[in-house]
């Protein structure tokens, strides 16, 4: 039998979303309706139907347990197709026409900094996923997220290139049409160089580039100690095939956006021995990632899951916790409630909400063996 398309697997999850009620409770009671904006299909499917997952598996837990404030979660998902302007659509569309009262996703910064706007506007909070661009936040006071920030991210990768990889000079290969890569890239050089180190290149492609060899010969020239791509991981794996085709054996890493199963589907051996900086490690001892571990395997048949589901199960949690204190689904009183969120005890470690909107927690580093993503160190802020 053939494996599910992620377009199809993530219709199959919004319809045991939308239907996983109690008949007579979903027919007596007003259902509370959340909306999700994700790339369900496209170049950045793996993003958008991990984080689905991720929120499917906390809706359907909420809804097992009494829902929210004794009401049923209806989610309602918008397929953005990983396209520019997709975002701001889906937005518009779930806000007015399906009434939603908070909005998840989605993943990339992009996508988040086109819709952020709309639910500003609208007064709908809007909790971002993995999108660690720190703009996205600013964007408005219903803006939140439940992943850490570029700068953060940025200084963390920057401190384990020099202190654990011993690395003195470096090069940096950067989307420049993805917000995400160009601030990442702008936080590492800045932290890197005050730390002592060299940043002997800086090479630049575009999202849906496939050939890096021009770029990575320039680099090689260089005779770098490392390279960080911090694109996604549809480039990253391209890169990290053609840097070792071209004998480029310095290590390679990149942040949270190289995180997806196609990492290694795509660059196999090549990707052996890369670093990414990412949100959580199922290999974490943390009873609370344990328990997670087991709820995700049950529910997806054995997976596995990674950083951007756990981020989504503890976005529609967070969510959850909010309105339960809130008291309440109106839009006002869950961004108030959303706000002073402390010491909230998510799977992806205890998250702050700070001043500006963002999560405070830990980051976790893992490194690619034997085609599997094994933890590293875990550093907090």
């Amino acid at each position: 039998m053939r494996s599910p398309t992620p377009a199809q697997l993530a219709r199959s999850l919004t319809r045991c979303a939308l239907f996983f009620l109690p008949l007579a409770w979903a027919a007596a009671v007003e259902p509370i309706k959340v909306g999700q904006y994700a790339a369900l299909t496209g170049k950045e499917a793996s993003f958008g139907v991990a984080a689905h997952q991720g929120i499917v598996l906390a809706v359907e837990e909420l809804n097992a347990t009494g829902g929210i404030l004794g009401r049923p979660v209806e989610f309602i998902v918008e397929d953005i197709q990983s396209k520019s302007g997709e975002s701001s659509t889906a937005v518009k569309k779930m806000i007015s026409r399906d009434k939603v009262v908070a909005i998840l996703g989605g993943n990339a910064s992009a996508n988040c900094l086109e819709a952020a706007p709309f639910c500003q506007a609208a007064r709908v909070p809007m909790i971002a996923i993995s999108a660690t661009n720190p703009r996205v936040t600013e964007m408005g006071n219903y803006i939140f997220r439940t992943c850490f920030i570029d700068p953060f991210q940025g200084a963390v990768l920057a401190k384990f290139a020099r202190d654990s990889l011993h690395v003195k000079r470096l090069a940096l290969l950067t989307s420049v049409s993805a917000p995400y890569s160009v601030g990442l890239s702008k936080v590492i050089r800045e932290r890197f160089v005050a730390a002592g180190g060299e940043i002997v290149a800086e090479q630049k492609y575009n999202e849906g580039d496939k050939d890096f060899r021009a770029q990575l010969t320039a680099i090689k020239a260089l005779h770098p100690d490392a390279i960080a791509a911090t694109g996604y991981y549809t480039e990253a794996a391209l890169i990290c095939l053609q840097a070792r085709a071209l004998g480029l054996e310095v290590p390679l890493f990149g942040g949270d956006g190289w995180e997806a199963p196609q990492l290694v589907e795509l660059g196999g051996k090549a990707i052996e021995g890369t670093y990414y900086s990412t949100h959580f490690s199922a290999e974490s001892p943390a009873p609370e990632v344990r328990a997670f571990n087991r709820k995700f395997a049950a529910r997806y048949e054995g997976q596995v899951p990674d950083g951007v589901a756990a981020l989504g199960y503890d976005a529609m949690m967070l969510l959850a916790d909010a309105m339960r204190r809130a008291g309440t689904t109106d839009g006002a009183k869950v961004r108030d409630a959303l706000a002073t969120t402390k010491d909230f005890p998510g799977v992806t470690g205890r998250m702050t909400i700070d001043a500006h909107r963002n999560a405070s927690k830990a980051v976790s580093i893992v490194t690619i063996k034997d085609g599997r993503a094994r933890f590293v160190s875990s550093v907090l802020p």
